[in-house]
């Protein structure tokens, strides 16, 4: 009989047939579509205790596969194929080698948080987006994205002075990510700063620019937040090394 939810099935697992006979009936075209064996041989055990190792992943283990964060998704609107909910599943499963056949989307999690307001389980499904999105850099199973350079670019300005400065961020991110600063849209958008906003704000995001002030009495701020930094990527560092210890002795 026909395969019902098809969809469901990747179409690299399906085989169909032009011509086929069984036990002399005819079975050409779509009553030859087989799929084929999708055993498991590439299982790591430790796949969720890695994810959950880096930042935004602590609450994987608390997922119930509710589908909340998947439909509410922003991304997922756009394209189906983005699905936190079954990417969780592989996770916790450990199916490795599956997850890794969508690592070029992974990363796209645009951070609107919709999913981790309507998740009943406080998953945090988009902190585990980039988690995820950090192990398979980590791993090596992808480059550094976009979305990582702004997050690195982000964390470092607030750690150093315990303000955002857009300017400087925008420029920061630019840099790292090989953009040309002058670009169509940052034209416009400068253009349409200077002439809606008054002069004593346009002067004082000028000389915050060039200033770089900090957060008044942020270094005792900024020292607990390295040690907490430091003590978790100890943590991280120790999971990596002990599960990788085990899958290779």
């Amino acid at each position: 009989m026909p395969i019902h939810e098809k969809s469901l099935i990747r179409p690299e697992n399906l085989r169909e047939h032009d011509k086929l006979q069984i036990d002399g009936v005819d079975v050409s075209g779509p009553w030859s579509t087989f799929i084929e064996s999708r055993v498991v041989n590439d299982y790591n055990e430790h796949l969720e205790e890695e994810v959950a190792a880096f930042p935004g992943g602590s609450f994987i283990h608390r997922c119930w596969q509710c589908g909340a964060c998947t439909n509410s998704c922003t991304v997922n609107a756009i394209n189906p194929d983005f699905n936190p909910r079954y990417w969780i599943y592989l996770v916790r499963l450990g199916m490795e080698q599956e997850l890794l056949r969508d690592k070029d989307i992974i990363w796209q999690c645009v951070s609107c948080h919709k999913c981790t307001h309507v998740c009943p389980r406080d998953v945090e499904p988009e902190g585990v987006m980039k988690a995820l999105s950090h192990w398979l850099e980590h791993k090596g199973h992808t480059p550094k994205s976009s979305s990582q350079h702004f997050d690195e670019a982000f964390f470092e300005q607030v750690l150093e002075t315990g303000k955002i400065e857009e300017g400087r961020l925008i420029r920061k991110f630019f840099k790292r990510t090989s953009q040309p600063l002058k670009q169509d849209w940052m034209v416009s958008m400068v253009k349409g700063l200077i002439n809606g906003l008054p002069f004593t704000l346009l002067t004082k995001l000028g000389l915050s620019t060039l200033l770089r002030p900090k957060t008044s009495g942020w270094k005792r701020s900024k020292d607990s937040i390295q040690e907490l930094i430091q003590m978790r990527e100890q943590e991280r560092k120790e999971v990596l090394q002990k599960n990788n210890t085990e899958s290779h002795g």
